[in-house]
C-alpha cells in the first residue's frame, strides 16, 4: 500500500491554516506550521512532499522559505506553492523570483487549491499544467516592440513563436489576449529559455510570467482549466516552459 502523500501548510493566520488544511485533508496527510522557522524545522524532519505557503508572514516569510527550499540540495525537488494576499501582481512577481512552482491567490477556492497541489502529487514531471494558445503577442522591451505568435499558455508562463530573438533573462512586457473571451492579459515577464529556429520549426521563446494582477490570473486560471481535460498531453521543446 502506498504511503500517504504529506503536504506542509505554512501560514501564521490560524483561519488560513485552518481552512487550507480542510481543503486539503482528502489528498494527503496535512502538516501545518505557523511560520517559516517552523516549516523549515518540519521539512528537514517529516520531509513533505509539497509545501503551500502564505507570503506575508512575520519573521521568515514564504519567499524566503521557497529560496531556502531551493537552495538546499536535499529539499530542492519539493514543490512549492505560494498564496498571494492582497498586493497581488507585486507579491506573485515576488514569488515566482523566489522560485515558486506556483502561485495562488487569495480569497483561496477551494478547487483551484487541490487542482494545483494534485497536479504536482501525482505527476513526475514538475511544471504547470499547458493548453492550446494561438494568438498575437506584443512584446515591448528595452529594445522596442516585437510581435510573436503564441502556442501555449499556462497559468505560469507562455511560449510564443517569434523571428526576433531575445536573450535569456531578458524582462518584458507582454500584451496578449484570450480567445473567446477576448481578455486582455498584460504581465511582465522574462526569457527562461530559446528554441533555435531550423528548416522544420520557427524560432520560439519560453516566457515565464512576473507581475501578474489578480484578474488576469483568474481568468487565466478559467482558461487554462477548462481547457486542460480536452487536450491531450504535449511533449516537445515547447513543453519546457514554466
Amino acid at each position: 500500500m502506498q504511503a500517504q502523500r504529506k503536504i506542509l501548510v505554512v501560514d501564521d493566520a490560524a483561519m488560513f491554516r485552518d481552512l487550507e488544511s480542510l481543503f486539503l485533508a482528502r489528498c494527503g496527510q496535512v502538516l501545518t506550521a505557523c511560520d517559516g522557522d517552523e516549516a523549515w524545522e518540519i521539512l528537514h524532519r517529516e520531509r513533505p512532499d509539497i509545501v503551500v505557503t502564505d507570503l506575508a508572514m512575520p519573521g521568515m516569510g514564504g519567499d524566503e522559505l521557497c529560496r531556502r527550499i531551493k537552495g538546499d540540495l536535499d529539499l530542492r525537488r519539493t514543490p512549492v506553492i505560494v498564496v498571494a494576499g492582497r498586493e497581488v501582481g507585486e507579491e506573485h512577481e515576488r514569488a515566482v523570483r523566489a522560485g515558486a512552482d506556483d502561485v495562488v491567490e487569495k480569497p483561496i477556492h477551494r478547487v483551484s487549491l487541490i487542482q494545483a497541489v494534485n497536479h504536482f502529487l501525482r505527476l513526475a514531471v514538475r511544471g504547470l499544467v499547458r493548453v492550446k494558445l494561438e494568438t498575437d503577442v506584443r512584446i515591448a522591451g528595452s529594445q522596442g516592440d516585437v510581435w510573436a505568435w503564441s502556442r501555449n499558455v499556462s497559468r505560469g508562463g507562455i511560449f510564443v513563436e517569434s523571428e526576433r530573438d531575445l536573450p535569456p533573462d531578458s524582462e518584458v512586457t507582454l500584451e496578449f489576449a484570450l480567445p473567446e473571451t477576448g481578455t486582455e492579459i498584460s504581465p511582465t515577464a522574462k526569457v527562461v529559455w530559446r528554441r533555435p529556429a531550423s528548416r522544420k520549426i520557427a524560432a520560439g521563446l519560453g516566457l515565464q510570467f512576473l507581475k501578474l494582477d489578480r484578474d488576469a490570473a483568474r481568468h487565466l486560471d478559467e482558461y487554462v482549466y477548462e481547457r486542460a481535460s480536452l487536450e491531450p498531453p504535449r511533449a516537445g521543446d515547447e513543453a519546457r516552459m514554466a
